[in-house]
């Protein structure tokens, strides 16, 4: 049934339209639109979903094959460990060191911001910026300085070191369940370099930007004081998460959420930690489980159902394809669109949803073309992620962090932020893209 496929399509570019017209609404027409889709392969079995006889076989199908548990799990654990890990105070404390032992504000501020992304590499982006925020805020107010710049930096290096591991950002996860990778493979894969490098390619050049930027601020050393770590239990957890991944990555099995189901189980432990050693109450218990990002994964469960039904009724592919004509065969010209192509979009449309579409068209594109898939792949990567720096309202982080200087009563416009965020995202995206296709080309 061809005029299927074209429901499908409609009913996708109708819900990715109302996503980015009303952000705040997205899960409701993300859910929506889920539902829709699994209504329509019950209508009609073996038209949208793998053949089947069974009414029911939609559901099931679209519940435990084209939803990736394993990245709801690592998400879901992962976010509990970071929550908990920021409550401990050790990331305020580390700064706090930092800064201290630092020879002068520009290098104390540099150095603040690789902190922020070295940390994004384990902890969701915005919760990130939210417990670099107030060290920011207190370097400022010593310095007499405006800290809409310190802000502006904390959310795009936060979004640029989310993309260098498996557990750094949602995209990531899904790069990884769509390529098959483990945790290490984001480090050596094919016994060449990974992404973990391409990205940190980006890092150094944002701190050398940001040096650049910051150094007029003056030679003087400052001190403050150390804040108390509130209990070391949480890094600990943190740290065995990302060795356990690692030793996972090891492990040959058929069993598709080992390390989802590792990653929550360490989550609860840090739960259980956190009600019996610090002697929580169930109000407070509550409050930490319900500041967890659920938008986020209820977002998700939407997305896998509608993109999957894209993907199986052959949309996809034939996007693909038109995709490789268009190049003409042509590698480096496929490189270059995917790359520009994601860093625009991701500047102004939630990169979750652009990325699970795409990525099974940068895969086609790249065998279509005889090709190794990880050039146009890393290539939608790190466009979808470090364009999300481009504006105030690509990422998450970003709109966090204009909150948090309005709040603190600063004027925070459009033409500020392309004005420290622009060049960033050019440098960085163009430095990894670069390392990119010296590695994999």
């Amino acid at each position: 049934m061809d005029w299927l496929k074209y429901v499908i399509l409609a009913l996708a570019v109708l819900m990715y339209l109302l996503v980015i017209i009303f952000q705040d609404k997205k899960v409701i027409f993300t859910s929506i639109a889920g539902l829709a889709v699994i209504i329509l392969g019950m209508i009609f079995p073996g038209q949208i979903f793998k053949a089947s006889e069974s009414h029911f076989y939609a559901l099931s199908h679209s519940l435990f094959e084209i939803i990736n548990w394993n990245v709801i799990l690592i998400y879901l654990g992962s976010m509990t460990i970071a929550a908990l890990f920021l409550y401990s105070n050790v990331p305020a404390r580390i700064a706090d060191s930092i800064i201290n032992k630092s020879r002068n504000t520009g290098i104390a501020i540099v150095l603040i911001l690789a902190m922020t992304g070295i940390i994004s590499i384990f902890v969701e982006n915005v919760a990130t910026v939210l417990v670099m925020a107030p060290i920011a805020l207190a370097l400022c107010k010593t310095l007499k300085i405006n800290p809409t710049n310190f802000m502006i930096g904390l959310a795009v290096m936060s979004n640029l070191e989310g993309t260098a591991t498996l557990v750094g950002d949602p995209p990531s996860m899904i790069f990884a369940s769509y390529a098959n990778y483990n945790f290490n493979d984001f480090f050596i894969h094919n016994r060449t370099l990974s992404i973990f490098f391409i990205i940190q390619a980006g890092l150094l050049v944002g701190c050398i930007y940001f040096y650049c930027f910051f150094a007029r601020l003056g030679k003087d050393k400052i001190e403050v004081e150390k804040t108390p770590v509130i209990s070391w239990v949480p890094f600990a957890i943190l740290l065995l998460m990302i060795f356990g991944l690692a030793g996972i990555s090891f492990i040959k099995t058929d069993f598709a959420y080992l390390s989802g189901l590792y990653v929550l189980s360490l989550g609860i432990i840090c739960v259980l930690w956190y009600i019996f050693n610090q002697k929580k109450n169930g109000r407070e218990v509550w409050e930490l489980i319900k500041g967890l990002d659920w938008e986020t994964i209820f977002f998700l469960l939407g997305i896998f159902v509608v993109v999957g039904a894209i993907s199986e009724v052959g949309l996809l592919d034939d996007f693909a394809l038109f995709l490789a004509k268009t190049c003409g065969g042509s590698k480096l010209l496929g490189f270059i669109i995917i790359l520009l192509v994601s860093v625009f979009i991701s500047g102004f449309v939630d990169n979750v949803p652009y990325i699970i579409a795409m990525l099974p068209v940068a895969g086609s594109m790249a065998v279509a073309m005889n090709i190794d898939k990880e050039l146009f792949m890393f290539a939608l990567l790190i466009g979808s992620c470090l364009g999300g720096n481009l504006t105030p309202f690509g990422a998450s982080a970003n709109v966090v962090s204009m909150g948090i200087v309005k709040k603190e009563g600063y004027k925070m416009n459009f033409a500020t932020w392309l004005k420290v965020a622009v060049p960033f995202t050019l440098l960085t995206t163009g430095t990894a893209a670069l390392v990119l296709w010296g590695l994999w080309a």
